[in-house]
C-alpha cells in the first residue's frame, strides 16, 4: 500500500466531509452517518459523467466512506462493480488515516459507453430516475487491504436489488451474516447565488452480532437465493429492535441526508432519540489519489520494447492518465519496459 497520497483541498467546515459513528443502545445497533461536500464534487469534477453515471459513482463514494470508517491506520477498502451494462465499471478506494486525527481519503471513477448512456434517454425506462438501470448483469466487489505482508481479503455478490445500497446490503448478509442497512441520498445542490455542486449524505445500520443459541439457521427470503438483512435480523433476537430502527431511518427525508441545514447529529436526534444514540468523533473525509511516476514505471516494466514502441506517440512519449484524478505522466519509452535498465526522467505533465 502506497502512503504519498495526491491530496486535493481540505475536507470543508461545518459536519461536511465526514462519517460520525454512533450506537443505539437501546436497539443494539451501531451505525454511521456520512456528509461528502468538497471530496465528492473532486471526484465527480475530474469527468464529465452524465448526471445519471454521476450519480451512481456518487453512491458508490458513499458506501465506500461509509463501510471504510472502520478501517484501521493505513488500511485500504475497495469496492468495484462490474456489469454487462452502459456502465461497465465503477471502482472506489478508501485509504484509512496514516495517523489518528488525519484525513481518510477516498476516490472513485466510473468507466461507461457514452453511445449506450446517450441512447438510455429515448429508451422505455427512465434511466435518469433509476441510474441503477444503467447497470447490467454483474458483480459487487469487496477488498480490505490490510498492508505489506498482508494477504488481502475479498468477497463478492451479484448486483442485485436495485441500487448499489441494496447491492451493499446483500453483500454483508451473504458474505458476512451481518444486518446491513444504507439510506443514500446524492444531488446536484446549489446555495443561493452559487454554482450547482454535487453533495451526498446517508446514514448506514449495522445490528450489532448477537445471535440467539438457539436460532435457527438463517433461509433466503428472496426468490434469487440471495440472503438480505432481515434473513440475518431473523438468526437472533433482535429481530424487532431492527424492524423498529428501519421504519425510524425510512422517515429521513432527502434534505436531511445531504445537508448542511440539519447537522448529523440532529439527524440522529430526530430519527432515533428513543433508541439512545450515543457518538463517537466524527472521522473527516478528503479526496486523494496514489498515482505517482513510480507506480506507472513499474507497471510498464511488464511490456517489451516492440510493446513500448506501439505506445509512443508522434512527439516521441509514452504518455499515461490517471482515471481517478486526471494526472497525466509522460515518459522517454527508452526507459520502459522490461528490456531497458534506465530509470527515465518521466514525471507528471499536469
Amino acid at each position: 500500500m502506497d502512503d504519498d497520497i495526491r491530496q486535493a483541498p481540505q475536507a470543508a467546515p461545518n459536519g461536511d466531509d465526514t462519517v460520525l459513528p454512533f450506537e443505539l443502545e437501546r436497539a443494539d445497533v451501531r451505525g454511521r452517518v456520512a456528509r461528502l461536500d468538497t471530496a465528492l464534487e473532486a471526484i465527480l469534477a475530474q469527468h464529465a459523467y452524465p448526471d445519471a453515471v454521476s450519480a451512481l459513482a456518487a453512491e458508490a463514494a458513499l458506501l465506500t466512506a461509509l463501510i471504510g470508517q472502520t478501517l484501521k491506520l493505513r488500511w485500504r477498502l475497495s469496492l468495484q462493480v462490474r456489469s454487462e451494462g452502459a456502465v461497465r465499471l465503477i471502482a472506489t478506494d478508501y485509504f484509512g488515516p496514516s495517523e489518528s486525527g488525519e484525513p481518510a481519503r477516498i476516490r472513485a471513477y466510473a468507466g461507461f459507453d457514452a453511445e449506450r448512456v446517450a441512447a438510455a434517454s429515448t429508451d422505455a425506462k427512465d434511466f435518469g430516475a433509476d441510474p441503477f438501470a444503467l447497470l447490467g448483469p454483474g458483480l459487487f466487489a469487496m477488498t480490505i487491504d490490510q498492508g505489506p505482508d498482508m494477504r488481502p481479503y475479498q468477497g463478492m455478490t451479484p448486483l442485485a436489488g436495485g441500487s448499489l445500497a441494496a447491492c451493499a446490503e446483500t453483500y454483508f448478509a451473504q458474505s458476512e451474516q451481518i444486518a446491513t442497512r444504507f439510506h443514500l441520498s446524492a444531488a446536484l445542490s446549489a446555495a443561493p447565488g452559487e454554482a450547482a455542486r454535487w453533495r451526498g449524505g446517508g446514514v448506514m445500520l449495522q445490528q450489532l452480532p448477537k445471535a440467539s443459541p438457539h436460532a435457527a439457521p438463517a433461509e433466503p427470503s428472496a426468490e434469487d437465493g440471495l440472503m438480505r438483512a432481515e434473513d440475518v435480523a431473523a438468526m437472533g433476537d433482535g429481530a424487532e429492535a431492527w424492524r423498529r430502527v428501519n421504519i425510524l431511518l425510512d422517515t429521513a427525508e432527502a434534505h436531511e441526508l445531504l445537508g448542511p441545514v440539519v447537522g448529523a447529529e440532529r439527524l440522529l436526534l430526530r430519527l432515533f432519540h428513543e433508541e439512545r444514540p450515543r457518538v463517537w468523533p466524527a472521522q473527516p473525509v478528503a479526496f486523494g489519489c496514489t498515482c505517482s511516476r513510480e507506480r506507472v514505471e513499474a507497471a510498464m516494466a511488464q511490456y517489451s520494447a516492440r510493446d513500448i514502441e506501439t505506445m509512443t506517440t508522434p512527439e516521441g512519449k509514452v504518455t499515461a492518465d490517471c482515471q481517478f484524478c486526471g494526472a497525466r505522466y509522460a515518459f522517454d519509452p527508452g526507459s520502459l519496459g522490461f528490456e531497458s535498465g534506465a530509470e527515465g526522467p518521466g514525471a507528471p505533465t499536469s
